[in-house]
């Protein structure tokens, strides 16, 4: 019998210490993703390729996923907590993160991504610029960058166009959207996208933007009555990751990873788009709604005199105001954005 027990618990050690093995020759990378009050594109696209993340990069890596709001950093935060090691991959978001690195904000001018079609020009075209910046500074390899969609305004007093924000309480998000609220004579209320409904559900604030599918997840519709659809900038993100993990990897299978993402983000790309026409008709209760919730906000219509303005904010506001901020830190910086995003955008 005890000849018996000793094979048996041999076994067992054997059949433990196998899994161990493996286990030990795979990567394990911890992720922070996009958080789960932004809705869709979190939930369908981004956390399923991290849950799969083996089967979809055909590596033996395992990502340890968490959303950022139930992780207790701030969105703001990323940079920091990459640079300290904390974390190997994140879902990046790109305005929370300007103040930490304003060179990251030049993806996303007021005015100058205003629709999917100009933000993947420019997205093409300052990549390059980012990337270099951010392997500089914090030590970050950026793989991708993926929109929400275009960012619009949501009322709670009735309004009809874009200048009737004048005297109202708006919330943005960063200092570039600020300062363009300012112009059109609305006073610019930074709150983070959580505490948003909150605050316009108690008169906080009067409107807010956001995109329209992101809004409709969070339930705005419901403590706003006005939705005007022009695309103040593209809400863009990316997949970042530290030197360190890539550096763990070989080159085919950095190859196999940066592929991997490449596929995820065009697969962003398509869908966000097709989230924006939908939650457009399901927040004013129109047909065709199949991803969103139904909701009965009233559809401004947008002027041209609303579009130029959005598009001059690129020269007149938004560009010199970043310009200021951004050459401080990174003297190249606004000379790097006019030599690769001003022609996309016919900028002299």
């Amino acid at each position: 019998m005890k000849h018996l027990a000793r094979i048996a618990l041999l076994a067992a050690a054997t059949s433990l210490a196998l899994p161990l093995a493996q286990a030990q020759d795979r990567i394990k990378f911890k992720v922070i993703g996009q958080p789960l009050a932004t809705g869709l594109i979190q939930k369908n696209r981004e956390q399923p390729f991290f849950e799969n993340f083996a089967a979809r990069t055909g590596l033996p890596i395992d990502a340890d996923y968490k959303p950022i709001d139930t992780l207790g950093i701030k969105d703001t935060e990323q940079l920091r907590v990459m640079k300290a090691g904390l974390f190997d991959i994140v879902s990046l978001r790109v305005s929370q993160n300007s103040r930490d690195e304003p060179t990251l904000l030049g993806l996303d001018l007021v005015g100058g991504s205003p629709d999917y079609a100009t933000g993947r020009k420019v997205t093409k075209a300052y990549f390059d610029v980012v990337d270099k910046r951010l392997q500089q500074q914090f030590g970050v390899k950026l793989l991708s960058v993926w929109p929400f969609g275009p960012q619009i305004l949501f009322c709670k007093p009735p309004i009809t166009k874009l200048a009737d924000i004048k005297g109202l309480k708006v919330r943005v998000y960063d200092q570039n959207l600020a300062k363009f609220v300012e112009l059109v004579g609305g006073t610019p209320v930074p709150i983070s996208f959580a505490d948003t409904h909150q605050s316009l559900s108690l008169g906080v604030v009067d409107c807010a933007i956001t995109g329209p599918s992101s809004a409709n997840s969070a339930g705005w519709p419901e403590v706003t009555t006005h939705q005007l659809p022009l695309g103040f900038q593209m809400a863009l993100n990316g997949y970042a990751m530290t030197l360190k993990a890539w550096n763990q990897l070989k080159p085919d299978q950095q190859t196999k990873l940066q592929a991997a993402f490449d596929g995820l983000t065009e697969e962003i790309w398509k869908y966000s788009e097709e989230l924006f026409v939908d939650a457009l008709n399901c927040n004013t209760g129109k047909d065709p709604c199949k991803e969103n919730k139904k909701y009965k906000l009233v559809n401004v219509p947008v002027s041209e005199a609303d579009v130029e303005l959005v598009r001059n904010a690129v020269s007149k506001v938004s560009l010199p105001v970043w310009a200021e901020v951004c050459d401080k830190s990174n003297p190249d910086c606004s000379k790097n954005w006019k030599a690769t995003v001003a022609p996309v955008l016919g900028l002299k």
